[in-house]
């Protein structure tokens, strides 16, 4: 009899250790997933809110978009749309959005960012033999990248948009192809699209190598408020500001189709094909943030 009370006590004993030690591991794993779904969270909130495909080039290579920040105005840059001839411009555009995802705390809470690094992808591979990323190793000699201006239809995607469009446009002294018709070509499509269902309040287009910053006009003239923006990241990035683009004609292109639906738009010329003067554009970029963070 003595022998049994002795057994169920061990049992008791037992029971309430597994049931404790039940608890207990319950506790402990679920705290560890409540700070690790803590941990992530965080992870979330200085991470890119979208990354998404907006169109595919002539060759199906992606263009891509990374949006960063929730608020009600949306500011849109834009490299690369002259390819691997101004592949520096792309470069520009994948340092700010790695700036943007270590430091999200420089957007205000009115503004939506968003960067599309290369809006011709087929010109960035003609040159770099590379979809995406490119490291500088992978860029030949200047007098190779020429070819990487145009599209694969050959087309300078620069000279396709709706604004005194016409078929034969200007590149320097040169006539260059604007494609069959105002937005022919899948890329022009892909940046036409994004902006109408997204409106920004500004588009930044990134080229070299004027080393300039222009305003953009179609057939009403100059915004107004394109004027303030060029003047707002001429200031301060130390480009000079021009509001008017007299080299040589220009017909289609991107900037002027903008200003012809009343987006603001502004070029940014860096000073040469193969720098991306960082600091210079950072001051821009961060003037332009605080002139809609107190608009």
């Amino acid at each position: 009899m003595r022998n049994f009370f002795v057994r169920r006590a061990i049992g008791t004993i037992i029971i309430i250790a597994l049931v404790g030690g039940g608890f207990f591991i319950f506790y402990f794993f679920q705290n560890k997933k409540e700070n690790r779904n803590e941990e992530e969270l965080i992870e979330t909130q200085n991470s890119i809110l979208k990354q998404e495909t907006i169109g595919f080039s002539v060759e199906k290579r992606k263009i891509e978009a990374y949006t960063f920040g929730q608020g009600e105005k949306h500011l849109l840059f834009v490299g690369g749309i002259h390819g691997g001839y101004e592949w520096n411009s792309v470069m520009l555009a994948y340092k700010f959005i790695d700036y943007l995802e270590a430091n999200p705390e420089i957007i205000p809470d009115n503004l939506t960012i968003t960067v599309i690094p290369s809006a011709n992808p087929d010109g960035i591979f003609a040159v770099t033999d590379k979809d995406g990323r490119f490291n500088i190793t992978d860029i030949p000699s200047s007098e190779a990248t020429v070819i990487g201006r145009f599209n694969a239809n050959e087309v300078d995607l620069n000279r396709n948009f709706d604004c005194k469009w016409q078929p034969e446009s200007t590149w320097r002294n040169q006539p260059v192809s604007a494609g069959t018709e105002a937005f022919s070509e899948p890329e022009a499509q892909a940046i036409r699209n994004f902006v109408l269902e997204k409106p920004p309040v500004a588009v930044i287009f990134w080229h070299s190598q004027s080393n300039a910053v222009y305003a953009s006009e179609c057939k009403n003239g100059v915004l107004p408020e394109t004027i303030k923006i060029m003047n707002t990241y001429a200031e301060v990035s130390g480009y000079p500001a021009i509001a008017t683009f007299d080299s040589y004609e220009v017909t289609g292109d991107a900037e002027g189709w903008l200003a012809s639906i009343n987006i603001p738009a502004i070029t940014v010329e860096l000073k040469t094909h193969e720098t991306i003067e960082w600091e210079q554009n950072l001051a821009g970029i961060k003037a332009l943030l605080n002139y809609y963070k107190e608009k």
